[in-house]
């Protein structure tokens, strides 16, 4: 079964994302919002363990220093790739207002600062769709990163005076401004694993998205292939914090973002979690990029 025949993807709704999708043959698992008083006062911050209160506040800090740089770090990690896995992750959604619809879609990039993201999808929606009507809210905790973005936003064809695209500084763990059922399409490029509880997130991604919404992740993953995680975890240990001292002085925030990538979870214990928040999981749920060096991970909402 389709997606586009589902009732996510239909006129009424203005809705088109091409996700193929099972039929349903198990009871979803829905759950609230985690209780943070249910949780461990401890996590982790890369290897270290940290106060759950702190980490939010050295998370902040890493992406402060490198929002100027972001696209650069980002190069660096991923030896460049990552602009290439952008583009199949936007191209794979294939998300925008189909002829025929009578309202255009209502996109939440979280997470997504510096909107390259965001931008994508509304240049994909028009290219492919002559959709000029979508919305687009870019969400960060960061407003460091979030200034990044409102930057490159001022010189796109998006800053029309329409209102179309908006910049939000919010919690990804709790988007207290966004609305319950209120969002088509929810996005985060390597985002999630910097959260201090992810599961609280994806509880929070499964709120704000309306019945038949698509929630889409981008993520750095493990490595399938021993051979090339070897190859792989010496260049990330060894040359990435050595290229952060060296590109933007900061070595100490590079080596976090890649003990993070070693932290979160594996393909099929981060499915489970987008399983757990309530999502229906299509198909294998997940698709490895570059031999699983990053991975989508798709989630919809019945």
């Amino acid at each position: 079964m389709s997606l586009l025949t589902k009732s996510a993807i239909r006129s009424s709704s203005g809705y088109g994302c091409r996700i193929g999708v099972r039929p349903l043959v198990q009871q979803l698992r829905f759950n609230s919002s985690t209780n943070p008083n249910n949780s461990n006062e401890t996590t982790h911050f890369g290897f270290k363990t940290v106060n759950k209160e702190d980490k939010e506040k050295l998370v902040g800090g890493v992406f402060s220093s490198v929002a100027s740089k972001y696209d650069v770090m980002n190069d660096a990690m991923s030896m460049g790739v990552h602009r290439l896995w952008k583009s199949h992750f936007i191209n794979r959604l294939d998300a925008g207002m189909r002829p025929g619809s009578n309202r255009g879609l209502d996109f939440l990039d979280v997470a997504g600062g510096t909107g390259d993201i965001a931008f994508g999808l509304l240049d994909h929606a028009e290219r492919k769709f002559n959709d000029t009507s979508s919305t687009m809210t870019v969400a960060d905790i960061n407003a460091d990163m979030l200034r990044e973005g409102e930057k490159r936003f001022q010189s796109t064809r998006w800053n029309d005076g329409s209102d179309r695209v908006k910049f939000l500084v919010q919690n990804g763990e709790i988007l207290d401004q966004i609305p319950d059922n209120s969002k088509d399409v929810y996005t985060i490029a390597f985002g999630i694993r910097n959260f201090t509880d992810v599961q609280a997130g994806l509880n929070a991604a499964y709120r704000v998205l309306r019945p038949g919404g698509i929630f889409a992740c981008l993520e750095f993953s493990q490595v399938d292939n021993p051979a090339i995680d070897y190859i792989y975890q010496a260049y990330s240990f060894s040359l990435l914090p050595l290229m952060g001292q060296l590109i933007a002085d900061d070595r100490d925030s590079y080596q976090y973002l890649v003990e993070s990538i070693r932290k979160f979870p594996k393909q099929e214990e981060f499915k489970s979690m987008i399983e757990k928040a309530g999502f229906y999981v299509p198909e294998k749920g997940y698709e490895n990029l570059t031999f699983g060096v990053a991975a989508i991970h798709i989630g919809v909402k019945l």
